[in-house]
């Protein structure tokens, strides 16, 4: 039967997946029964030879099925009802390039496969049947977008692939954000390199150099800046009188300039239809002959390959990337526009873009953002370095050092700006350029963004990550110092309507009418965003936690915690029983979220545990703020364990500091600070992906024969530390004085000396924006007496948070029942009746302050926290018991920390000294 018409944009782009999700099975299908020769084994190896060497069968198909769907879809939006209904064999595509126009003709033309022809067939009946007027005019409205012809592909590939969005980061950008970058790059080139018509000038390099106002965006998408771009320079040609002469104007000096790269094909396809209507003026563009648009179907993070002899079809493909590798490594490009993908866990892992990253531009050195000031940045977990933004900065930083000049207009994720494992990022950044203009769109949920005025923060995107504008400029013959970097906020809403909010001031403005702060950027960190300098120098004159306390590592992530954590030893004993007694590892996964890593395997797992020796690794965990719980310290359970650290916390008595490189949220108050006497999980104080915890044991134990850990244990204190406290303090270090000696000071004064610190409620304001961006550094005390009172208040506080000591005030639970915890809620006191915890709607905890149940540690209130992970469970005596003395212990903190503050207040106040 004839699909049902279809006015609803969403609706549309259901149907369309689910009809191209069959055609990317038909492809799969047909590809295999083939047995290793056809046409579509020939297709996939002239992609693997020239252009996607890692292109597999199944992604194939996808880029298949992907172009023929939303080719069709576009080719739908332009048909012209007077040419008779629409089909597979009517659809008239951009002929932009005869590459493209038999890639079309092959997935989605006359030239597709008999095989899946059904398919393309009930798509374009589909397409036909569509209310496009309607679908198109909704989509509009409800996006408030520009170009719902490009936008709306995004809602295609969401319900096509969502996996597929987020690995390739495919968001579309708003035409505000577009419009500034693009204004921008326009005015640079004009007042920075003396080009007096910016993205339109036609000068030349030089002799035999061709034009110097070559454009490449290297993540080109559905075109939208390649499009403003075009939109820009056909705007300051008209403006010059010579509207008439765009013919021309595009025949001999656009197309030889504009250039880009797409690795979807999809996206690549509508690429060449937009800018075929952009230069257009909204109508068919017909290319000159022997010309071509610039766009190509690419990697830009691939290396350069070959051109190789074969069929047709791998001569024309052949041809495309050589296209592109001109691009790449000949043309001089001076201006690299766009938004490239987003993906922390990145989908381009090639080895020229890997070496590039580090420093190798094949056999020659290059710039690294894995080194700083010529030394590795010596970080446990660079990932983040690897995401697909990263690498197309350091892509487009290459590609403007090789032509000598240029300027560089991306809107990217905005963590580099301050996060200390892009240090190195920075400083490379600061050697290429000699200005950086970054303007911080904010935005950023993950760390709860707020506007300085308190009011909401929206991000321009539909996405949670906040996002930046950089502008990178680098003149020809500049002296190689360091570059000028200003900075920018735009806080607020997203669209206040009629010119307000974010995107009204990005349409309105652009760089030479933004106000600018410059900054200073100084080692170790290089920031890109403000800090207070006035603080800067006393606050690092202070002792970072790692110098202070040189073992410590992050806390254990156990890749599957539903399995690996424990509420008893009998339960975790029971666990791995359980698992030991599965069949299959199908079995296993149905009653765990089992880890899904290399690192982890079903198989071996079982055969590790089988010997019983886990027996003796039962080891109990801080697993939350005041949560401790169990876990089997064996990698065939919790799978990275840290054991170089860790072993130190069950040798013997220790203690451990807990704390964080860097707090991810903003607008509020940093207390990422804890305390352990056993093991720790990653996220024990804070629930942040980038507020992961570190632990720094007090002391170390030796190892032993046989590979064990004990005997006399040493503190892990740094000797430069400890020669800077003594000299401070004019006092002795004795390493096994456990503390408290007036003559002396030992370990457990310098550890409970921090922790006091840490807690000061003003240390915390006044250093609030550098401890955004690294590990938290330490004054020292210049006076004895000071330090020996707040190492004694450090003491109170760290026995309240170990439950060594009870707070005054425990709550009461004065009613029986079945201590089910249910449905957690907080009633402030009102009258005579005081604060309360209900868990059911009998049972309650009454006697708890609002400060109480407010409080704060890290990303956890733990009142509140402890209660939420007990939901369906039964509070035991020991249990009920122990929430009291949380409760009592947290009463108690602020109170302490007022005395901190006050003493430190009473002997002249900070600055310590």
């Amino acid at each position: 039967a004839a699909p049902a018409p279809v006015a609803d944009p969403r609706a549309l782009a259901r149907s369309m997946a689910a009809r191209a999700r069959l055609l990317r099975d038909g492809v799969e299908r047909v590809f295999a029964r083939e047995g290793g020769e056809g046409p579509l084994h020939d297709m996939l190896t002239a992609y693997r030879d020239v252009l996607i060497a890692s292109l597999s069968p199944a992604e194939f198909a996808d880029l298949q099925a992907q172009t023929a769907a939303y080719g069709l879809f576009a080719a739908r939006c332009l048909h012209d009802p007077q040419a008779g209904p629409f089909s597979r064999r009517s659809a008239v595509f951009a002929e932009t390039t005869p590459f493209l126009r038999d890639l079309f003709g092959r997935v989605a033309g006359p030239g597709v496969d008999p095989r899946i022809a059904w398919i393309v067939d009930d798509l374009a009946l589909l397409l036909e049947r569509a209310d496009m007027a309607a679908v198109l005019e909704d989509f509009g409205r409800r996006t408030r977008r520009e170009d719902p012809v490009v936008h709306f592909y995004e809602d295609f590939l969401a319900a096509y692939d969502p996996a597929l969005r987020e690995a390739r980061g495919v968001y579309y950008t708003p035409e505000p954000v577009v419009s500034y970058v693009v204004a921008s790059v326009d005015r640079l080139l004009r007042e920075r390199f003396g080009l007096a018509d910016g993205l339109a000038d036609i000068s030349e390099g030089g002799p035999g150099a061709g034009p110097r106002v070559l454009i490449l965006d290297p993540a080109a998408g559905t075109g939208t800046f390649l499009r403003e771009a075009v939109a820009s320079i056909r705007r300051t040609v008209a403006a010059k009188g010579l509207g008439g002469a765009w013919p021309d104007y595009v025949r001999d000096h656009l197309l030889p300039r504009l250039s880009g790269f797409e690795l979807l094909m999809a996206p690549y396809a509508v690429c060449h239809l937009k800018l075929a209507l952009e230069i257009g003026g909204g109508a068919r563009f017909a290319l000159p002959d022997d010309r071509r648009l610039g766009v190509y179907l690419t990697n830009a993070l691939e290396e350069a390959h070959a051109e190789t002899p074969g069929p047709l079809f791998a001569r024309e493909i052949a041809r495309e990337a050589a296209g592109a590798d001109a691009v790449k490594r000949e043309r001089p490009v001076m201006a690299v526009i766009g938004n490239p993908p987003y993906s922390g866990h990145s989908a381009n892992k090639g080895a020229w873009i890997a070496g590039l990253l580090r420093g190798r531009d094949g056999g020659e050195a290059t710039g690294s953002y894995f080194h700083v000031d010529g030394a590795p940045l010596g970080e446990r977990n660079p990932k983040w370095l690897n995401d697909d933004y990263v690498k197309f900065i350091r892509f487009a930083q290459w590609r403007i050092e090789r032509t000598g000049e240029g300027v560089v207009g991306f809107v990217t994720n905005h963590s580099y700006l301050d996060n200390p494992t892009f240090r190195g990022m920075r400083r490379s950044l600061m050697e290429s350029f000699d200005e950086i203009y970054v303007l911080d769109l904010h935005g950023n949920a993950k760390k709860r963004e707020r506007a300085p005025d308190g009011g909401a923060d929206e991000n321009v995107f539909d996405i949670q990550q906040g996002v930046a504008i950089g502008l990178f400029v680098k003149r020809a013959g500049s002296d190689g110092g360091p570059a000028r970097v200003l900075h920018a906020d735009l806080w607020g809403a997203r669209d206040a309507g009629r010119g307000g909010g974010k995107y009204g001031w990005l349409a309105a403005n652009d760089v030479g009418t933004t106000e600018w702060a410059e900054l200073a950027p100084r080692a170790p960190l290089y920031l890109f965003a403000p800090r207070d300098e006035a603080l800067r120098a006393e606050y690092e004159a202070g002792w970072s936690l790692p110098d202070v306390f040189p073992v410590n590592s992050v806390g254990i992530v156990t890749t599957h915690d539903q399995f690996a954590i424990s509420w008893t030893d009998e339960e975790a004993a029971a666990k791995v029983e359980r698992l030991l007694s599965t069949g299959s590892e199908a079995e296993a996964r149905a009653i765990w979220r089992l880890c899904a890593q290399d690192q982890w395997r079903y198989d071996r797992a079982k055969r590790d545990l089988a010997d019983g020796s886990w027996r003796r690794r039962i080891e109990p965990i801080l697993y939350r703020p005041f949560d401790r719980r169990v876990t089997v310290f064996d990698g065939a359970v919790a799978v990275n364990r840290r054991v170089r650290v860790m072993r130190h916390m069950m040798a013997g008595a220790n203690l451990g500091l807990i704390s964080c490189r860097q707090q991810s949220r903003s607008g509020i108050e940093w207390s990422l600070c804890g305390v352990s006497r056993s093991i720790v999980e990653s996220c024990a104080i804070s629930s942040g992906t980038r507020e992961i915890n570190y632990l720094f044991p007090l002391y170390i134990y030796p190892a032993q024969d046989g590979g064990g850990i004990g005997g006399a244990r040493a503190p892990n204190i740094g000797s430069d530390f400890v020669e800077a406290a003594e000299a401070a303090l004019d006092a002795g270090f004795s390493p096994g004085d456990p503390g408290g000696s007036a003559a002396m000071f030992g370990p457990e004064d310098v550890f409970h000396y921090i922790y006091a610190v840490l807690h000061s409620p003003e240390y915390r304001r006044r250093y609030a924006g550098f401890l955004k961006s690294d590990f938290p550094r330490i004054p020292l005390a210049g006076d004895r007496a000071l330090f020996a009172q707040l190492a004694g208040l450090g003491r109170e506080l760290a026995a309240l948070h170990l439950m060594d000591a009870e707070g005054p005030e425990p709550p009461a639970f004065p009613t029986a029942g079945s201590n089910r915890v249910d449905k957690v809620r907080y009633v402030p006191p009102d009258g005579g009746a005081p604060g309360r915890v209900w868990i059911n709607a009998d049972q309650f905890f009454a006697g708890v302050a609002p400060e109480t149940w407010a409080f704060v540690i890290g990303g956890y209130r733990p009142v509140e926290k402890w209660l939420l992970d007990r939901r369906r469970r039964r509070l035991s005596y020991d249990d009920i018991a122990q929430y009291r003395r949380i409760c009592a212990a947290l009463a108690e903190t602020p109170r302490v920390m007022a005395r901190i503050d006050a003493a430190i207040a009473a002997a002249g106040g900070w600055p310590l000294a």
